[in-house]
């Protein structure tokens, strides 16, 4: 899963379960897993496959990446699709500019009442990455806007009264509680709130981290890995796309140090910090002056999506496609814990790419295909900040045709045995009832996201196609107990507070690959229904994400 367009700062994972176990606790108990039906063999052969060490983890442009995506090109082959890359092979390229910060010249200091504060690198801030220029200094007035939301929908507005030109935006991450969940999920991305503050004219961004950010991922962490590269996709004209060069200069300041930055303000960080939970924070002018600094190194590179098709049999609806989308990146190597310095992402993601291989053979196998075509794409630059979903949104190749919905699957963890499974975002359009005819055909239970405050639905590959006005869902591991005193939500969250994006994550876990199965059943029936429709899906009406990117209307675009 996605850490989301502002590098490593900006998947700040929001974990609210009161009786889940401590970071460093044993795994839950789990029962051995007895594999014993072919598909979960198939699903267990690609994980053990993808996250072998000779990957190295899967990093975005790496060896080890282009391996994996040949593999899961063979096993396209294999099954029987069509390629539909862009030159009627499997590969759709990705081009990329990469940034990596340079330690030497990074600084931020803030100069009030004749002194100057000079917060410490990796202690208490970290710059970001600048994607347009490698010498980057910023010197201005701040002013504090919040979690830079402006949601006229909810009255909301952390802008009033404030002019961002020529000035430094110092703000929170996430979105008040007491927003409604779907505008919650929107208003947290960062991408949303570096759009805000550049289109109002601010020169530089600060990102505070709060207490509750840290919750779920340590300052520790994030600070271990400030010199990974980070990536954006890179434009027609050389320029890298969502790279906002009118931010001239970025960073983030742990929570520990967030005293410093609100010294001799009108607030103090703790009063900050509790008006943020209660969503009545409102935006003041900082005193003196403020200098951001940094150096990066960018260079560019290329990676590429893995795309299949599967042929629709009606001639009149196989021009419209069903697009099965799960992220084959990880984040390669990275900070040593406990002597493993290799990222092999089992769960996250090589689990959902071989689901998703699943359910292509199940569907390539069937009787008869669905009268839509049917696109399977594994995905690059995820971990980056959704890119390949990006590109593939926004450019499909020929051989994707026009796409009407979207199925992703991402980091599901089966870890503890279930009865159903998870669609989250399908709230949102007329896919629900398309979900509740697929699980009612291979039998399953549908539960909903059991973690709304992670915002997940804008935080994998589906939320691309949300942006490019396409209905989505994002299929999940289920958390309904299949067995008595084993609670998936606890192992789960065992999961994200251990191994999510470290050594961990790998093949040893007691993944249920019967579950796994079943996901995949659930992910090949949800494409016959879709596909079979006489009606493609259809924002409903006045919904919000139908609303700000569908055009309008109900419908995709």
């Amino acid at each position: 899963m996605s850490r989301v367009v502002l590098s490593v700062c900006a998947a700040l994972l929001l974990v609210a379960c009161e009786r889940a176990p401590e970071a460093g606790a044993p795994m839950p108990d789990a029962p051995a897993v007895a594999n014993d039906t072919p598909a979960g063999q198939r699903i267990e052969a690609d994980v053990r496959t993808l996250a072998d060490d000779g990957m190295q983890g899967r990093l975005t442009g790496s060896a080890g990446y282009d391996l994996a995506s040949r593999h899961v090109a063979a096993r396209f082959k294999a099954i029987g699709l069509e390629p539909a890359g862009d030159d009627g092979d499997w590969f759709q390229r990705v081009p990329l500019t990469r940034a990596v910060v340079v330690r030497d010249g990074a600084r931020l200091d803030i100069a009030r009442n004749g002194r100057t504060l000079r917060l410490r690198f990796g202690d208490q801030f970290l710059p970001l990455p600048n994607f347009n220029t490698t010498d980057s200094t910023v010197t201005a007035p701040a002013v504090f806007v919040g979690q830079a939301i402006d949601a006229p929908e909810l009255g909301h507005d952390d802008f009033r009264g404030i002019d961002l030109r020529g000035r430094i935006a110092v703000v929170f991450g996430g979105a008040p509680d007491t927003f409604p969940p779907t505008q919650r999920a929107h208003y947290s991305a960062s991408r949303a709130k570096a759009e805000a503050v550049a289109s109002r004219g601010a020169i530089g961004l600060l990102i505070v981290n709060t207490a509750a950010d840290e919750a779920g991922q340590p300052w520790a962490r994030m600070a271990g890995r400030w010199n990974q590269p980070a990536m954006r996709l890179r434009g027609t004209d050389g320029a890298a796309v969502d790279g906002f060069p009118q931010l001239r200069a970025t960073a983030i300041v742990a929570a520990a140090a967030a005293d410093l930055v609100f010294a001799d303000g009108p607030r103090t960080a703790a009063q900050l910090f509790d008006a943020a939970r209660d969503g009545t924070l409102a935006p003041f002018a900082l005193p003196g002056r403020m200098t951001l600094a940094g150096r990066t190194r960018i260079d560019r590179l290329e990676s590429r999506n893995v795309l299949a098709r599967l042929p629709g049999r009606d001639a009149a609806l196989a021009g419209e496609s069903i697009v099965h989308t799960a992220h084959l990146d990880h984040i390669g190597i990275g900070p040593d814990v406990d002597g493993d310095t290799l990222y092999n992402g089992a769960i996250d993601n090589a689990l959902g790419v071989a689901i998703m291989l699943e359910a292509a053979r199940e569907l390539r196998e069937a009787e008869q295909a669905p009268k839509r075509s049917v696109i399977f794409a594994a995905l690059t630059g995820e971990e980056q900040g959704l890119l390949g979903a990006t590109w593939l949104a926004r450019y499909p190749s020929a051989g994707v045709g026009r796409a009407v919905a979207n199925i992703n699957i991402d980091m599901p963890v089966l870890t503890a045995p279930t009865r159903d499974v998870v669609a989250i975002g399908v709230e949102h359009s007329t896919l629900q009832a398309a979900v509740d005819r697929a699980a009612a055909e291979i039998g399953v239970e549908v539960s909903p996201d059991p973690f709304p405050e992670e915002v997940a639905f804008v935080r994998s590959d589906q939320y691309a196609f949300v942006r490019a006005g396409i209905p989505a869902v994002y299929l999940d591991a289920g958390v309904a107990p299949a067995n008595e005193g084993q609670d998936p939500k606890v192992a789960a969250t065992w999961f994200l507070r251990n191994c999510y994006h470290r050594p961990c994550d790998q093949v040893d876990l007691p993944i249920q690959y019967g579950d796994a199965a079943r996901l995949a059943r659930m992910s090949a029936a949800l494409s016959r229904v879709i596909g079979d429709d006489a009606a493609a899906p259809r924002w409903n009406a006045g919904d919000f994400f139908g609303t700000r990117f569908g055009g309008g209307d109900a419908s995709p675009r």
